[in-house]
């Protein structure tokens, strides 16, 4: 979706239009909220609002925080049965609304984060206790690195020219390591495109923990 705050430059989208994640991500993402019973979700870094007119659509509680304006502005108009706030993850989120979300929802976002601890605690502040916390990011791993070297598409895969691009690249032992540290428990990774350890996307699902838990 869009990079939420923390970054060099912004997204901007000119149409409501949902983006090419949706083909992989989405299906996934819509399975975890179903078994999870969730009510009440925030989309971090919402971008145009697609995926949440598409839970809101679905009969979710939905709120989208998102830093670029003019991508609020397209989220606004094309989702209006959310709510939505100019909020990136460097912000303070107790406007929204502190520990009363189910689920948060970040996708493809933190790869674009110059501070990424700011995204699990950004989230940590808006669940309750034991609520969950989803993210995807491109996958990497050894295989797919692997073969990357292998083919020569280093280059192309990083794209240094790409203006708001990926500046951070995450495996599952980094994400594991991120969220531990900021108060999460691992529950699962899920990947998603392509084959398998040839993922476009890998998704961790993290459970905010709850006083006296630990993230082992």
């Amino acid at each position: 979706m869009s990079p939420a705050g923390g970054h060099g430059a912004e997204y901007h989208y000119g149409s409501k239009e949902a983006p090419h994640t949706r083909d992989y991500l989405w299906a996934h993402i819509i399975r975890l909220c179903e078994e999870l019973r969730a009510r009440r979700i925030v989309d971090i870094g919402c971008g145009n609002g697609s995926l949440c007119r598409e839970l809101a659509s679905l009969g979710y509680e939905v709120v989208g925080c998102e830093p670029s304006a003019e991508s609020l502005q397209v989220a606004q108009l094309g989702a209006p049965a959310s709510v939505f706030y100019r909020l990136g993850v460097d912000d303070d989120p107790s406007v929204i609304g502190n520990n009363s979300f189910d689920v948060a929802i970040a996708t493809e976002v933190i790869e674009h984060v110059v501070r990424p601890r700011n995204l699990p605690r950004f989230a940590g502040r808006l669940l309750r206790p034991g609520g969950r916390l989803i993210i995807s990011t491109p996958y990497h791993g050894y295989l797919k690195n692997l073969i990357l070297a292998l083919t020569n598409r280093w280059d192309a895969h990083l794209n240094p020219f790409w203006d708001g691009g990926h500046i951070k690249f995450w495996s599952c032992k980094t994400l594991s390591q991120l969220l531990n540290e900021s108060g999460f428990r691992i529950v699962r990774f899920i990947g998603a495109g392509r084959l398998p350890f040839l993922w476009k996307s890998t998704i961790v699902v993290a459970q905010k923990l709850i006083d006296g838990d630990s993230p082992g």
